[in-house]
């Protein structure tokens, strides 16, 4: 309990000095950020207004403390742009965003245990040699030409999935799932690479240990030895990178939504950048680091729960 009251208090100072430099966002940009929100034609009556709107003549710790007050409460101001407030824009495409980081995690724990395993237990082989090869690529290969390659193959070439569009889950979740193979997959596939190359090296390690070497004496089949015995302690270290990426795949997820016009937090914040609406771009910072953060908490603490070692450790 000690330490989890440690990892709380480091938590709330991390999330904290996100907070702030996510504020500072408007303070450190060239120029007036007033102007920069409005554009070059606007009238300096309304820059004054937004100003004044803004409290940018006030104190830097006063405006941010004013800032976090509502930010506490939930508000994250509003698009001088769009009217909307950012808390609802982002409301509304957070479940995209987070549907697809799902997806992409699954899909590439799916495709990256049962190549680990074959790899590490033909360590040395044929086998071996070609997952490490295929998976190398992969790592050398960005989202985005992924997601090219995955829409020439996947929806010009053989037809199966949309190269565009998006479908609410909870309108129709066969359609909205078919719809965000494409994006997922172009998310997925650098992960694949890491999750297996992971998984092969944990595992060959755990091949070795005496209790693995018992279980094959015993005559017990070669896929139970693999998948009850060898696995599950093996994947410490792949469940913590899996979380580690989750956050991370929501936060990359800018080009490969842009790409397949997902209507996700990526290309809100995309959008948001282009049109200068630095207040959108704020909330959607914060929202993304915060989360990154409380993500790798969670992940910490899953760690912890999991493997006694550090659990009886933690006491």
């Amino acid at each position: 309990m000690r330490t989890l009251g440690r990892k709380l208090r480091r938590l709330l100072l991390t999330v904290l000095a996100v907070s702030f430099l996510t504020f500072l966002l408007t303070s450190l940009l060239p120029g007036d950020p007033a102007r920069q929100i409005l554009g070059d034609q606007a009238t300096p009556e309304a820059v004054a207004a937004v100003r004044a709107d803004l409290g940018l003549d006030d104190p830097l710790p006063l405006r941010y403390l004013r800032w976090l007050g509502g930010v506490l409460t939930g508000d994250l101001g509003t698009s001088y742009q769009t009217g909307q407030e950012v808390a609802e824009a982002i409301g509304e495409r957070a479940p995209v965003t987070l549907q697809l980081g799902l997806m992409a995690v699954l899909l590439a724990l799916l495709i990256a245990v049962p190549l680990g395993v074959l790899a590490a237990y033909r360590s040395g082989g044929t086998a071996d040699r070609v997952i490490t090869g295929a998976t190398f690529s992969l790592l050398s290969m960005p989202n985005f030409m992924m997601a090219i390659l995955a829409i020439y193959l996947f929806s010009v070439t053989l037809g199966w999935f949309p190269a565009t569009g998006w479908e609410e889950f909870g309108d129709d979740p066969v359609e909205s799932l078919h719809r965000a193979f494409l994006p997922a997959f172009s998310l997925a596939a650098v992960n694949i690479a890491v999750f297996t190359r992971l998984l092969r090296s944990d595992m060959i390690a755990t091949l070795q240990e005496d209790y693995v070497t018992m279980a094959e004496s015993k005559g017990i089949s070669t896929a139970r030895v693999l998948f009850r015995h060898a696995l599950r302690p093996s994947s410490f270290s792949l469940l913590t990178v899996a979380g580690i990426q989750f956050g991370v795949l929501i936060s990359s997820s800018v080009v490969v939504e842009q790409i397949f016009a997902v209507p996700g937090v990526g290309r809100l914040m995309y959008d948001a950048i282009l049109q200068r609406d630095l207040l959108l771009v704020q909330g959607v910072v914060l929202v993304v680091a915060t989360a990154f953060v409380v993500i790798n908490f969670l992940v910490d603490a899953l760690y912890s729960a999991l493997d006694p070692r550090i659990r009886h450790g933690d006491r």
